[in-house]
């Protein structure tokens, strides 16, 4: 792949699209240097508090209900700290925002928007980490396409979000097929443009959710719209934090607390795929039985390392091809993970969902 950023593509107004006016353009203007600085105390390697202060309170992602429909059904039983704010958001450029704003302080995320908060000069670490082995993205084509194969990506727009999981995946699937940066055109366009770039022609490829592509096939593909499948898999799923809120002890320790139930959410959800499909796919996302059964067919099996070496070495290529094309500047990307986490997960779960 070339070294030399995307032709055509103007970084700072890609950026600047992507993550709107919450980040500004003053937020971006020496992020081609930065190296992610802390604040005047740097990141905390104190050792986490065995419980929760009273009081502590976080504001969590839970698009559209998830984690709390989980802990309900799992019957997993109250947090030991108040959720002061569920955040439906999950996108990475708005989480970023929101982590920069205060309104966010504990996200879930796949590999990539740590590392496009470090190139905006934002600090924030990785702690926990969920491994997936089958691919959870798929390529759809737009309706009455001719894309076959990933090598009939060469000369079409494809639908690119920097930010998010589906741009690694693209960057990815685009390296295995020994297709240049230069030999496609990269759309910018956030996941949730996708839907409507496909229909109206605008790109003839998006990376769609496995949970978001039954809906898109049910409308189209009738009209010749079709899945292109690949191999390429987008290793991590994460929880990360600012470095602000990891270093307030009493919100720390609340962090640690909350990981268990994350990890246990996610076991009996792939465990009970039968009363999720009825309970959040049917009830909650108006999808019908079959096409919930399709989604939770091609779940993951999550995986949750006691050692995030593994992880770190992923989350080294994925920053490298990014810094490939001109999207971020180089950097070793150990400095994402606050190691004090590590092995909660893996702790709170079967031996059979570890490593």
């Amino acid at each position: 792949m070339p070294s030399s950023p995307v032709p055509g593509v103007d970084r700072r107004l890609f950026l600047t699209s992507l993550l709107g006016a919450a980040a500004g353009v003053a937020g971006l203007s020496g992020c081609a240097n930065s190296s992610a600085v802390a604040d005047s105390k740097g990141a905390s390697t104190a050792p986490l508090a065995d419980r929760v202060p009273a009081g502590t309170s976080l504001k969590i992602t839970s698009y559209s209900g998830t984690q709390q429909l989980q802990f309900k059904l799992a019957k997993l039983g109250e947090l030991p700290f108040k959720v002061s704010n569920w955040e439906n958001i999950s996108a990475g450029p708005d989480v970023i925002n929101a982590f920069r704003s205060g309104s966010l302080d504990l996200a879930n995320n796949a590999g990539i928007p740590p590392i496009q908060a470090h190139f905006q000069g934002f600090d924030a670490k990785i702690v926990a980490i969920n491994v997936t082995r089958k691919p959870n993205y798929l390529f759809a084509t737009r309706p009455g396409s001719d894309i076959r194969t990933v090598a009939d990506f060469k000369g079409r727009k494809l639908a690119f979000s920097q930010g998010q999981a589906q741009g690694v995946v693209l960057l990815r699937a685009l390296e295995k097929a020994g297709l240049a940066y230069d030999e496609v055109e990269l759309v910018p366009l956030t996941s949730n443009q996708f839907f409507t770039a496909l229909q109206s022609g605008q790109v003839d490829i998006a990376p769609l959710a496995i949970s978001q592509a039954p809906a898109y096939f049910q409308q189209y593909g009738a009209k010749g719209a079709r899945s292109i499948q690949t191999d390429v898999v987008d290793l991590l799923s994460l929880l990360w934090a600012p470095v602000s809120v990891l270093n307030d002890s009493a919100k720390a320790a609340a962090v640690a607390a909350y990981i268990p139930y994350w990890a246990k959410g996610l076991v009996w959800t792939y465990e009970n795929p039968d009363i999720w499909n009825e309970e959040f796919y049917v009830k909650t996302q108006n999808l019908t039985l079959p096409q919930a059964r399709a989604i939770t067919k091609l779940a993951n099996k999550p995986l949750f390392p006691s050692s995030w070496a593994e992880a770190i070495t992923w989350e080294q290529e994925t920053a490298d091809l990014l810094a490939e094309g001109g999207f971020v500047k180089k950097f070793e990307v150990g400095s994402l993970f606050d190691h004090r986490f590590e092995g909660i997960a893996a702790k709170s779960v079967a031996a059979e969902y570890r490593r």
